[in-house]
């Protein structure tokens, strides 16, 4: 005869709480052997235990109850196995990104926000014909369309057979700062007239004197380059109300790694004479 637990014994053995069981019981991930239909309490099986050790690891690891459950269902052990290594990739995803984030912390602490004005180019920029997209963009969705959009000039300025003439850009409205919500357009420059397709329409991007600073790393990183361009444009009174400017001379297009991926960030300025920024 097969010897049941109560569930408080079985909580005992299993390490997990009387309700994180009646939880599991409710959604189906670990059924008792029994239960009473008078008394309503539930009986499970030492066989379980494995089992619930088991789920109980998954949990501790952030595994999703859902994913627990394709999981123990799994018919063969190859299938099995692919489920858990897709979920400890995504862990170690999850762990680069706060190592990154708590270096990028440790960083902030310890030194003080970039102060070099000698890496700060003051830039006239001419009008330049381009082949552009523009939207209205929420802040948390900019990166995923920032890099749809990108793909999709590129895409474009090829398929026409115009010539690239310098680095993507972007342009990007104050209110995508101030409301997190706000008109950007992305652009490529171009040999000659893009022809409208879909979303990309022809663009000529207007003349701005610049304050420039290049950011090297991954964009979540960006703001630390913004503070210091905005630092020196107000210490010198340069700032004029316009759009900020980025260019991207290395991205996601030459590397998949981040760290190599470089952004210039262009503050609109007004020159009133020679500035050097190394004066500063």
């Amino acid at each position: 005869m097969t010897s049941h637990l109560s569930i408080g014994d079985f909580s005992r053995a299993t390490h997990m709480t009387v309700k994180t069981l009646r939880h599991y019981h409710e959604v189906g991930l670990l059924e008792p052997v029994d239960v009473d239909p008078r008394t309503g309490y539930r009986r499970y099986s030492a066989e379980q235990i494995p089992t619930a050790q088991v789920v109980r690891r998954f949990r501790d690891l952030g595994m999703p109850l859902e994913e627990i459950r394709t999981v123990l269902a799994a018919s063969d052990v190859p299938t099995r196995n692919r489920h858990i290594s897709a979920h400890l990739h995504r862990l170690e995803e999850e762990l680069g990104r706060t190592q990154r984030a708590v270096a990028a912390l440790r960083d902030l602490l310890s030194s003080p926000a970039p102060s070099d004005s000698s890496a700060i180019e003051l830039r006239s920029v001419g009008a330049v014909r381009a082949a552009a997209i523009t939207a209205t963009v929420e802040a948390q969705d900019v990166g995923a369309w920032f890099q749809g959009a990108l793909g999709e000039l590129f895409a474009t300025v090829a398929g026409q057979g115009l010539r690239e003439t310098g680095h993507a850009g972007g342009v990007y409205a104050d209110e995508l700062f101030t409301l997190h919500r706000g008109q950007s357009t992305v652009f490529v420059p171009c040999d000659g007239p893009v022809r409208p397709v879909g979303r990309v329409e022809p663009l000529l991007v207007p003349p701005v004197e610049l304050a420039v600073i290049e950011h090297c790393g991954p964009p979540s990183e960006i703001d630390r380059a913004y503070g210091a361009l905005a630092a020196y444009v107000a210490r010198h009174a340069l700032a004029v109300d316009g759009p900020i400017r980025e260019y991207y001379p290395v991205g996601q297009r030459h590397t998949a790694d981040s760290a190599l991926w470089r952004t210039e960030v262009c503050w609109p300025v007004f020159r009133t004479g020679v500035t050097d920024p190394q004066a500063a």
